[in-house]
């Protein structure tokens, strides 16, 4: 007979009674900040479940806030506390409105949410974490670097009257110090670890079986890897004899880090020799190469053939190198070849031939059961999910698939590639629901569905190839074995990088493992986090006998909403306040406004043409502006450092701007800091905040004509316009007269004629369609 968990705030005959459940709740409540390691079926949601009823009936008016990846699983956690406790529940992401977002925080004692949303919502004083009894954080393995985690642990602990905190994931990461780096983020003081293999977890435990399917690579894609090898032996040789790396034999983590190294030696000299630039083109033909003998090898040539049309529209000297390159050509002629004759990767008629045995198909058979809708999600059709790491491929099965008569679903990210569009939050609902009701016989998948995805009752798991990542490898095999035995089929091609990075996945698991359970290891956590946290606490005593209006003001444009910038000021006895601003990112007076470049940030906006327009409109706006440039390397990427120099001196001269170099995103919030301290002197007058741009002068516009003509900055366009008079006679000038003007060589005026004299080409095609019609 099943027991069920009695408790106040649980609802009656709600939650089974399981021993270990029970005990890792308890372990959370007596041991404080912990993390729970557990294979997603044994039910991590029903611990924190557990633990959020014991803080909300023992903290009087407290909350639970719930913190999730995605906002399909924020959601998934809402429906799961609702179902289970009494207490109102909500959810809370940025699809909502922020008005919204503080009545639902206000009225609810548990709240479901995106990290980047409730990050927002504190930074912009929407609501505080000070009656939060208990913050969760799922998938607790994004702790790291700049994820939202990071600062609402920071905040939380500093803010909390009474703070427990609760880190879940099935997958902390195989090395110690990715480990050790979330425990120090999230101030966890203590491990479990459950597997299935523990005495008290087996009978609620379905074994997931992982078959290891070996393929032969056919003759075809040996002959096109073969050329492709011979590209990339070349120039590996060429690189050992310019002394760039010491062996041939090398991976693509030690060509990364050559080009790093050969890219901070160009930016630490002042004329650095070509040399160096040949390397840095060479390396990244390798970079290409290694990724192109990887797609042939555990993808296909019709993943290969989209990979080189692809490089077909670059215009670095490395893809053309490639492109020119015989024993390369050779491979992709084979490749194309081998596309119109059907040859695809010995992969694609494996998967096509276990999907057919799965779902009962013969030759020429269709699936009738695919086309019975129905709700249950325990029926007796057979759910399949096949997992590949790019799009390209994903694409090719589908195909594959569809003349099969086997019916699929595409499932991948929201962003666009390659002109075909992402796939929008409500079309991914809509897939997965069509696929529960039995709509498609199997979802086709990028790492998307790893996790944070509701697809409960799969059958089986079948990974197109091995993921080198052990966390990645957990996450997929998590999606079956939910219901009854879980089965995973991994497709891995002999003597191939597939083979490398099954063994990978295995060892670093096997080593994630021993970390856990390393008792030294847990000691220096429980007092790492015991000190850190004593010492936020030490903090906050500090800053409470402060009132908010001693502190110097700062306004911060609310497209530096996630920036840590922010986060650090908040943390450094700052009054922070998030507006939208037309221009800078930073305003400290009436007078002082401040633009925030990182080093990456500045090059980019220097080759799209956004640095001297903003320098422009900032200089116009403010008697004193500033340019913070936050970064040591600057002169890391490709654009030559000699134009760096010149923007840099073009700011500071031209347009009048200082420039303040920082280290990192900390100095600048400190930097800032002592700029509005130093600006407001202890006054506290009220700052007129730009949020519109002055009005646009007749000289702007002219300038803003000329400088969208190919290749003209706002230097060459003041000369143009100088030289011509106005902007109808530099339109009117044929290539010899433009020439005359200093700056403007053959090719630019040819670009220029070319611009204002081609026919408008969407105009033939209006033409067109008007006729048809």
């Amino acid at each position: 007979m099943t027991s069920y968990i009695n408790h106040p705030l649980l609802k009656k005959d709600a939650i089974e009674s399981r021993l270990y459940q029970q005990i890792l709740a308890g372990d959370v409540l007596k041991k404080g900040n912990t993390m729970v390691v557990a294979p997603t079926a044994l039910g991590k949601t029903i611990v924190a479940i557990l633990v959020a009823a014991d803080r909300l009936n023992k903290v009087k008016n407290s909350k639970v806030l719930v913190l999730a990846p995605s906002k399909p699983l924020a959601i998934q956690h809402e429906d799961s506390f609702k179902e289970f406790l009494t207490l109102p529940c909500t959810s809370i992401t940025g699809a909502i409105k922020t008005d919204e977002r503080v009545k639902r925080w206000e009225e609810s004692r548990i709240i479901c949410a995106t990290p980047q949303t409730v990050e927002s919502d504190l930074l912009n004083g929407r609501y505080d974490l000070s009656s939060v009894s208990l913050i969760v954080f799922d998938e607790c393995h994004h702790g790291v670097g700049s994820y939202s985690y990071v600062y609402l642990a920071s905040r939380y602990v500093r803010e909390s009257k009474f703070n427990l905190i609760l880190g879940l994931t099935a997958s902390p990461g195989s090395d110690k110090s990715k480990i050790n780096e979330v425990c120090k983020n999230l101030y966890i003081q203590n491990i479990v670890v459950k597997t299935e293999d523990d005495t008290d977890v087996k009978p609620y435990f379905n074994p997931v079986e992982i078959d290891w399917v070996r393929i032969k690579m056919s003759e075809e894609l040996e002959k096109i890897k073969v050329h492709v090898n011979k590209a990339l032996k070349i120039r590996l040789k060429a690189l050992k004899n310019m002394g760039i790396i010491k062996t041939v034999s090398v991976g693509k983590t030690d060509v990364l880090k050559a080009r790093g190294r050969i890219q901070g030696e160009i930016a630490r000299t002042t004329n650095p020799d070509k040399e160096l630039f040949q390397a840095i083109s060479i390396l990244s033909a390798v970079i290409n190469l290694q990724h192109a003998e990887e797609l042939i090898e555990t993808q296909g040539v019709s993943t290969f053939n989209k990979y080189v049309a692809r490089l077909r529209k670059k215009k670095t000297k490395a893809a053309k190198s490639l492109l020119w390159d015989d024993n390369f050509s050779r491979a992709v002629k084979l490749a194309r070849n081998a596309e119109k004759n059907g040859w695809e990767h010995p992969k694609l008629r494996e998967l096509s031939k276990i999907l057919k045995k799965e779902l009962g198909l013969g030759d020429g058979q269709t699936k009738l059961q695919s086309t019975r809708f129905t709700e249950n999600e325990d029926d007796s059709s057979s759910k399949i999910i096949v997992f590949t790491q790019y799009r390209d491929t994903l694409e090719m099965i589908h195909q594959k698939l569809e003349k099969e008569g086997i019916k699929s679903a595409k499932f991948f990210g929201q962003a666009a590639k390659d002109g075909e569009k992402g796939l929008t939050q409500k079309q991914q609902k809509a897939i997965i629901k069509s696929f529960r009701m039995g709509e498609y016989d199997v979802l086709l998948s990028t790492s998307v569905a790893e996790e944070g995805i509701d697809i409960p009752a799969v059958d089986l798991v079948i990974l197109y190839e091995p993921v080198p990542s052990e966390v990645r490898m957990i996450q997929r095999r998590g999606r079956t074995g939910r219901k009854r035995t879980g089965r995973v089929k991994v497709l891995v091609t002999n003597g191939t990088r597939d083979e490398a990075y099954f063994w990978s996945s295995i060892n670093k698991e096997h080593h994630m493992k021993n970390q856990l359970i390393d008792e030294d290891v847990l000691k220096e956590l429980n007092q790492s986090a015991v000190q850190r946290m004593e010492n936020e606490k030490k903090v906050k005593v500090i800053d409470k006998p402060k009132k908010e209006n001693d502190f110097p003001i700062v306004y911060a444009d609310s497209r530096e909403g996630n920036s840590k910038v922010i986060r650090h000021l908040t943390e450094m006895e700052m009054d922070v306040k998030i507006r939208s601003m037309a221009v800078g990112d930073y305003q400290v007076s009436d007078e002082v406004a401040i633009e925030r470049k990182t080093a990456k940030d500045f090059v980019d906006s220097l080759i799209d043409k956004r640095l001297f327009k903003q320098a422009r409109e900032l200089s116009e706006e403010f008697k004193k502006p500033l340019l913070i440039l936050e970064g040591d390397d600057l002169y890391a990427g490709m654009v030559n450092a000699n134009a760096i120099r010149g923007s840099i001196a073009s700011i500071a001269l031209d347009f009048g701007i200082s420039i303040i170099p920082t280290r990192n995103a900390q100095d600048t919030a400190a930097m800032i800091k002592r700029i509005a301290i130093r600006e407001q002197n202890g006054e506290h007058t009220p700052v007129q905040i730009r949020t519109d741009k002055k009005p646009v002068s007749l000289l702007e516009q002219q300038l803003f004509i000329i400088e969208s003509l190919p290749n003209i900055g706002p230097v060459n366009a003041k000369a143009l316009l100088e030289h011509f008079g106005s902007v109808g006679n530099v339109i009117n000038a044929s290539e010899k007269d433009l020439q005359e003007v200093e700056g403007i060589g053959k090719k630019t005026a040819e670009n220029i004629r070319s611009v204002i004299d081609s026919k408008y080409l969407y105009f033939k095609k209006e033409i067109k369609e008007r006729k048809l019609l």
